[in-house]
């Protein structure tokens, strides 16, 4: 809401203008009624925190005066300080009663002072940060760089071994491939059944199984088929009756004799 300036500054609405339209001043940063008192408080020329509120209340109560006959649409804010001016001068006169419960006169004057005085610093403050350099106004800032553009062109430094195998490696891509496994040579249960049938009937007495294998095994897939074709034949034989097994502890080596009584 725009206070409006000193007294002597109050215009009337506008020549010509049509309803509802004026001039409207807005002087040396009026903003309120509070802003009008602290114009005021100034006036006395003291400290702030000393200035007389009884004084202060008859100056705006005076100032409020002529500006209503001036111009009659005051906003409520002036009417209702000017309000309350009056009525906290009325407390500061009279006689305080015991049984009051409402705030002391004083404490409400020492209230308004305390406003008027954080308004005071307020726009003090204000004036000090505009008086400083603004960017754009008084100090400018350094253009930002554009930077470098940077064009790459590919350079190939490539011999003719490098092309022909690029070739080459493209067409293979191209072609299907086929995947051929070779046959694994594996020792059958078969063989390992006639080998045990042939050498059972060459020794009666308890025979670890190993002793059963094809000799000249190396290890590999090979070996591991004959150790485990023979041990499955040893199994089927047993089966049969044809041979016996024994094994003294678990995963201990595995005994095979010919059964005794039987003809080799």
């Amino acid at each position: 809401m725009v206070a409006g300036p000193p007294i002597d500054d109050f215009e009337d609405p506008a020549p010509g203008g049509g309803a509802g339209e004026q001039l409207v001043l807005d002087l040396d940063g009026f903003e309120g009624p509070i802003d009008v008192l602290l114009m005021l408080a100034r006036q006395q020329k003291v400290d702030l925190a000393r200035i007389s509120i009884l004084q202060l209340a008859d100056q705006y109560l005076a100032y409020f005066a002529a500006a209503r006959r001036l111009r009659l649409e005051l906003a409520a804010d002036y009417l209702v300080m000017a309000a309350w001016l009056a009525y906290l001068k009325s407390r500061l006169l009279l006689p305080r009663h015991e049984d009051e419960d409402e705030p002391s006169a004083e404490d409400l004057a020492d209230a308004l002072a305390f406003q008027l005085r954080r308004l005071e610093a307020m726009r003090e403050a204000g004036q000090r940060l505009m008086a400083r350099d603004l960017l754009g106004r008084d100090t400018f800032a350094r253009g930002a760089a554009e930077g470098i553009i940077v064009i790459e062109i590919p350079i190939y430094a490539l011999t003719l071994y490098d092309l022909i195998k690029a070739y080459a490696d493209q067409k293979r891509r191209n072609q299907p491939a086929m995947l051929t496994v070779p046959p694994s040579e594996l020792f059958t249960i078969e063989a390992a059944v006639k080998r045990l049938s042939v050498m059972l009937g060459q020794t009666i007495r308890w025979t670890v199984l190993e002793s059963f294998l094809p000799s000249g095994l190396v290890e590999g897939l090979l070996s591991r088929s004959a150790l485990a074709a023979t041990f499955a034949g040893t199994l089927e034989l047993a089966r049969e009756g044809k041979l016996q097994l024994r094994q003294t502890h678990p995963f201990g080596p595995i005994y095979v004799r010919q059964p005794p009584g039987k003809p080799s």
